[in-house]
């Protein structure tokens, strides 16, 4: 008899965004290790990534709760399904109406977690700075931009700095 496996669930029921949309960020992330599905949404430009990183976290924090291991989940399963549709008219020329649809979500997720862990791509920005730690990586670009200064002699230019078009067309002076 097989051992059953351990998995934690959490659903997102009428998301107000078109399945369609929303699969093609599902899809991303199916058979994906947990912590590097999260850097991946969390990168995402898609609105709906934004959706699915919640529901994703929310499940890791189901799985958290049933004991399971962090490093060890990944996504076993992800189904967006239809919602109900919201139906609404449109006003057209010579009193005709045309309708229009707008369609809801239902996601679905499921973390299970593996026996071997992979080893991860990505890590999960989780917490923020502290003051010693936003120095020592202020020292690390001082270094760097010394080195690179000796080697070739030129200064990099500060990221502060205006250059390109922007500065061309601010420092034109008014048409009068």
């Amino acid at each position: 008899m097989e051992k059953k496996q351990k998995q934690a669930v959490a659903k997102l029921n009428y998301l107000k965004i078109a399945p369609r949309k929303t699969r093609l960020v599902a899809h991303l992330i199916k058979g994906m290790n947990a912590v590097e599905a999260e850097a991946e949404l969390l990168y995402r430009p898609h609105r709906a990534a934004k959706a699915i990183l919640k529901l994703l976290r929310s499940a890791i924090s189901n799985a958290a709760n049933l004991n399971l291991n962090k490093e060890k989940l990944f996504v076993s399963e992800i189904r967006v399904d239809q919602g109900p549709m919201l139906k609404r008219f449109m006003p057209r020329a010579q009193g005709r109406a045309t309708p229009i649809h707008k369609k809801l979500s239902h996601v679905s997720l499921t973390l299970s977690e593996k026996d071997n862990a992979q080893v991860m791509r990505y890590k999960v920005p989780t917490a923020k700075l502290t003051q010693s730690e936003k120095q020592v990586h202020q020292e690390k670009d001082h270094s760097v931009k010394e080195k690179e200064k000796a080697k070739t002699g030129k200064e990099l230019p500060s990221k502060t700095a205006k250059g390109g078009f922007g500065k061309k067309m601010f420092r034109r002076k008014a048409i009068g």
